[in-house]
């Protein structure tokens, strides 16, 4: 038999094996791993944390869901004559991929390979047959990291409604509860709302487990749409229900009742209880029919016959179409390894511990973060420092964060999003542009937000520091870093946040005259430490 083929219009599959078909498809998989390989070394670092640590059996349940797919379906036609579409999908995923290795942004690779999964099947199946054949590999997204700042947005909004939900469970249970922030006080003790508690780490495999629940179920398609989007608000409301447990128990029992294994193994509980909670929908669901199933029947977990399916893929007949796709894989994956540079090294700069105690008339005193918000901001270097003058009512504390790559899964925290978790509340925020001519900086544009907690009130600014750019809007930040770098091979920036108390009876506008002051005077010392 030909390799090539004389028309691209042979079948898919056929015995006795085929090594020509094979060869092609094995040197199109093959061909593709330089190309992806920043991706595929990404979500190994992911799947090795608690909130992604799901993520190596998704593929094996994509497969799964091919596989079943297979066995429903006839057999596929012997003659295609419609390849030519999932080729051009190979082509786009290709791009993409090129895109995200110029802006060493794993995450787009990732997006990349997925679309690429989706032009392999296209181009094997035929545009007919293979987008039947999709839902397995739309599954592949839940293997996936979060971008790494939709990821802190979401964790603190989840970290928010579980503290509100957990709080009004504890009083509900008649225990004395106040929440300020995310910190539970229950008067003896005070319970942290971490990171850990936000509920990520339960959502992504249950939104993962509900998706192949709706797929494996047999029922209407609507049973199948209310399965699948139960998944995210009952998974907030088990991990607040668990925090309330939490707070009920460190009450009565004391605080090693939030720690260690039993801390561990509640969460464990609750996420079998989520999973419980979908089957007990199901039966539900089924109630509703005219003729309901027992779950036995109405959860398709039937295996039988996948290895002879499976074992199909030694059939696949040569192609010029899956030729073409593989040697496209191959040449451009091939250029890349030849002509990609390595990771640019950052500017030099001076590290923050140099940076001026002393600044005009203001003496500064430097403080070192908690090791556990240190390790959620994820910043290269960073200063916070509180800086008093003697002719200055108030102090104006200083903080920076330095990233030297912004691409890699780390980047800037706005406190826009960090602030209210602290147990701030943002009172007023809006932009405003400061005229700093004389520093070096003349005029530019920051954020101006007014927090409060209780009674207490603090004036902040910040912006994005980005390699010379003073930017104010986080997206626009994120989307400066990816033109960057390509057009200056460069991905490092900072953030740079002045805060100082509003005083009782201080008159208005003296927080920003005070604020300003300060910035004339440090501001000119900047660029050593956040080059431009």
């Amino acid at each position: 038999m030909s390799v090539m083929g004389s028309t691209g219009r042979a079948g898919i599959f056929a015995t006795p094996l085929n090594l020509g078909g094979v060869g092609w498809f094995s040197l199109l998989v093959l061909g593709s791993l330089p190309l992806f390989w920043i991706g595929f070394v990404s979500l190994a670092e992911a799947w090795s944390t608690a909130e992604y640590s799901h993520g190596p059996l998704i593929p094996v349940i994509s497969l799964y869901l091919f596989l079943r797919e297979l066995r429903r379906m006839p057999e596929p036609d012997p003659v295609v004559t419609d390849r030519w579409p999932g080729v051009a999908v190979i082509c786009a995923a290709l791009l993409v991929a090129i895109a995200g290795n110029l802006t060493r942004i794993p995450d787009i690779v990732t997006y990349a390979f997925i679309l690429w999964v989706g032009g392999v099947v296209l181009t094997v199946f035929g545009w007919r047959r293979g987008r039947l054949h999709q839902l397995g590999v739309v599954h592949l997204v839940f293997m996936l990291p979060l971008p790494h700042f939709l990821y802190i947005k979401l964790t603190i909004f989840l970290q928010g409604i579980s503290s509100e939900i957990g709080v009004w469970f504890v009083a509900l249970m008649g225990v004395p509860v106040y929440l300020e922030g995310n910190v539970i006080d229950l008067g003896v003790y005070k319970l942290q709302v971490a990171e850990a508690c936000s509920g990520l780490r339960y959502l992504f495999p249950i939104l993962s487990f509900s998706y192949l629940f709706a797929i494996l179920y047999r029922g209407p398609f609507w049973h199948k749409a209310v399965l699948l989007l139960a998944a995210a608000p009952l998974t907030v409301l088990m991990n607040s229900f668990r925090i309330g447990m939490i707070g009920v128990l460190v009450n009565s029992y004391g605080i090693g009742q939030a720690e260690g294994f039993l801390h561990f193994f509640e969460g464990w509980v609750i996420f079998g209880a989520c999973v419980a909670i979908l089957f007990l929908m199901a039966v539900a669901l089924q109630r509703l029919t005219p003729a309901p199933l027992p779950l036995s029947e109405a959860i398709d977990l039937d295996t039988r016959g996948f290895g002879p399916i499976l074992g199909r893929i030694a059939g696949i007949r040569p192609s010029r179409t899956l030729a073409v796709a593989a040697l496209v894989t191959l040449a451009v994956s091939a250029a890349w390894a030849a002509h990609r540079s390595d990771a640019p090294q950052p500017p030099e700069r001076d590290p923050f511990a140099l940076y001026p105690r002393q600044v005009g008339d203001w003496s500064g005193v430097f403080s070192m973060l908690d090791p556990d918000i240190e390790q959620v901001l994820g910043a290269t270097d960073y200063l916070d420092a509180t800086y008093h003058a003697q002719a200055e009512r108030a102090p104006v504390n200083l903080f920076m964060a330095y990233y030297e790559k912004q691409t890699e899964g780390s980047g800037i925290h706005s406190p826009e999003v960090c602030l209210p978790a602290g147990g701030w509340e943002i009172y007023s925020f809006e932009t405003k542009t400061l005229d700093m001519a004389g520093t070096g900086y003349g005029s530019f544009p920051v954020n101006r937000a007014v927090i409060q907690q209780g009674l207490s009130q603090q004036l902040v600014y910040y912006w994005f520091e980005q390699r010379g750019k003073r930017l104010t809007n986080d997206f626009h930040a994120k989307l400066s870093v990816v033109y960057d770098s390509i057009a200056m091979d460069r991905t490092d920036g900072a953030l740079v946040r002045y805060i100082t108390p509003m005083l009782t009876g201080e008159p208005e506008g003296a927080a920003d005259a005070r604020l300003e002051r300060f910035m004339r005077e440090s501001l000119p010392k900047l660029p050593r430490f956040v080059p431009q």
